[in-house]
């Protein structure tokens, strides 16, 4: 199929675009163009007007700062894939953006544009809620900072504004020493997860767990933080046993659904083994160790 028709402006500076979007009753923002031009082309989206963000500068920006991993929202998932020290600094990160349908997608697709698309199913929402990480949104009345736990609403939908354009992403890194991963289940490299995790685990001197993060997708309408799991390992000696228990009590975050690709129940149960494979991945960066379990 074709587009429905549509008007298309490539301003070249973030407040032309931000009028743009507020002049029309119908736009959409492009970016990557990775989930919307499919769109598009099945016509499952027919907006009135396209407001093109390529050309902005100032918003592919990518760097370390002051325990941050700073981005500009049209940063290509490629170049954060690629950027040197990633993988030592956390790896759940380079873990989750590898995993990112393939290398010709991650060219074009951008973090920002993903956020914004709120998949449930993708990385990049796990990687914010789990780093505490927040976003900046720019719209006529201005630049707000919305933190993660406040973005994600339903299925494909967020907090940000008709008339906001997501600019900037901001994820707080582990502190040094700790321990992070990702691991998700697909039925084919590159396809959506049936379900995944990204696990952070800090330890104390003594060898307990002084912070847990944890955070699942495609179990429910959006990315989740399994806020449960996470209490139960604070505090605690992180044994075997502990982080099976800590992955038996994601249960309590999840809300699957069946569909085409796999059953409620299957997701489930996918959800607990992703959550105990990243959680004992984690353990094993954190003591300073390989992969274990």
């Amino acid at each position: 199929m074709k587009p429905a028709p549509f008007e298309y402006v490539a301003p070249t500076r973030l407040d032309e675009a931000v009028a743009a979007l507020a002049g029309s009753d119908d736009a959409k923002v492009l970016a990557g163009g990775q989930s919307l031009v499919p769109l598009l082309a099945m016509r499952l989206a027919t907006p009135a007007l396209l407001v093109d963000l390529n050309r902005i500068p100032g918003l592919d920006e990518v760097r370390f700062e002051d325990g941050t991993l700073e981005m500009g929202a049209m940063t290509r998932e490629r170049n954060v894939e690629e950027l040197p020290g990633l993988a030592a600094r956390c790896p759940m990160i380079a873990e989750a953006v590898a995993l990112i349908g393939h290398v010709a997608i991650r060219n074009r697709g951008t973090v920002g544009g993903s956020l914004a698309h709120a998949d449930p199913a993708a990385e990049w929402p796990a990687l914010l809620l789990a780093l505490d990480g927040e976003v900046e949104a720019t719209g006529p009345a201005g630049t707000r900072t919305i933190a993660a736990r406040d973005l994600f609403v339903t299925y494909f939908t967020t907090s940000l504004a008709p008339t906001e354009i997501l600019t900037r992403v901001r994820l707080r890194l582990p502190p040094p020493g700790a321990g992070s991963a990702f691991a998700e289940f697909s039925r084919r490299h590159g396809d959506f997860a049936l379900a995944g995790a990204g696990a952070v685990l800090a330890l104390d001197a003594d060898g307990t767990v002084a912070d847990a993060r944890l955070a699942l997708i495609g179990v429910r309408e959006t990315a989740v933080r399994a806020e449960l799991a996470e209490e139960l390992l604070r505090g605690e000696r992180p044994t075997d046993e502990a982080i099976r228990a800590a992955a038996e009590a994601v249960d309590e975050a999840l809300n699957p659904v069946s569909d085409v690709h796999a059953s409620a129940e299957f997701r489930r149960h996918l959800a607990k083994v992703m959550a105990r494979r990243a959680l004992l991945a984690a353990r094993a960066r954190a003591r300073g160790g390989g992969e274990d379990g």
